[in-house]
């Protein structure tokens, strides 16, 4: 799912592209995308953007008549540029088309679970139905940061990728702050000293100023093409069984549903294994408690 840093670089590219310019109008093939009917969608027909935003995950589009085009990407949902060129979408892969005066920007959706969303709404009134509430990590300060923190008592994962707590963070960022302030992943939040929270506040701003830029680098000025949640250079997220750039040791994960967090056990969890939900309830007492202990397990296991 792009985040912070992946829709930062997004926005900026759009508005270097559409930003007074005017939208000619909105081709839907996806049947499900559009989530609202008030205000109707071509009344955003023939007006000019007059600005861009931010609001968590997702992008808004402001026009000259107040109207908003709001895109939330979600897990699979893509954007992409073309000059001029006009494409008609198929409602399988790509889901709209959005015609300017400058070009044309389409949103694209992998996979058969189409989860992708198009809000138009009116005014700052209609944005802030659609804004869960999280601070802005990159703005805020330490003590706003603490108190958005600590607020609940829940695990560092949990809290950082909640919307209403922090803006913009999602499970591969948060995998990424996490191992570069070397804090586990479930440490809860209300037990945390302040030291350690100091800590977070810097990591978080220091990974996403550092992945923004990153993307910026990669996209050359061009349209951002290759937005993805798994990047080679990465430290810990989507990095399970390679080592730790920092000490070595493999990356461990712990899967949940569709996600996973990633994290390094002697950098972030002193060298103990975290319980993976599924495996530590079949496997219950017989659970490792350690690297060396998973890897007796596995010896075990092939011999």
């Amino acid at each position: 799912m792009p985040e912070l840093p992946d829709i930062t670089v997004y926005i900026e590219a759009l508005e270097s592209r559409i930003l007074g310019h005017a939208l000619e109008r909105v081709l839907i093939g996806g049947p499900f995308l559009l989530r609202t009917t008030e205000p109707a969608v071509n009344t955003a027909f023939g007006h000019k953007v007059t600005g861009l935003r931010r609001i968590g995950k997702r992008i808004a589009i402001g026009l000259d008549n107040d109207v908003w085009l709001v895109l939330h990407l979600m897990i699979a949902g893509r954007l992409h540029w073309i000059e001029k060129k006009k494409k008609n979408p198929d409602g399988r892969r790509t889901l709209a088309a959005f015609e300017f005066d400058s070009g044309t920007l389409t949103l694209t959706e992998a996979g058969s679970q189409k989860r992708a969303s198009l809000h138009v709404v009116a005014g700052e009134e209609g944005l802030k139905q659609l804004d869960p509430g999280g601070i802005n990590p990159l703005t805020a300060t330490l003590d706003q940061f603490s108190a958005a923190l600590t607020s609940a008592n829940h695990t560092l994962k949990r809290s950082l990728t909640d919307p209403r707590l922090f803006s913009g963070i999602g499970n591969a960022y948060s995998d990424e702050i996490l191992h570069t302030a070397q804090l586990s992943p479930i440490l809860l939040t209300q037990k945390m000293a302040p030291e350690e929270i100091d800590r977070l506040y810097r990591a978080t701003r220091e990974s996403l100023i550092e992945w923004t830029e990153k993307l910026r680098r990669d996209a050359k000025g061009k349209f951002p093409e290759k937005v993805t949640a798994f990047r080679e250079d990465m430290a810990a997220h989507g990095r399970y069984k390679l080592p730790c750039p920092r000490c070595g040791t493999k990356i461990q994960r712990i899967r949940y549903a569709s996600n996973e967090t990633n994290y390094c056990p002697t950098c972030q969890t002193g060298g103990k294994l975290l319980a993976d939900r599924a495996l530590s309830r079949l496997l219950r007492e017989d659970w490792p408690r350690t690297l060396e202990e998973m890897e007796e397990l596995r010896k075990e296991i092939i011999a």
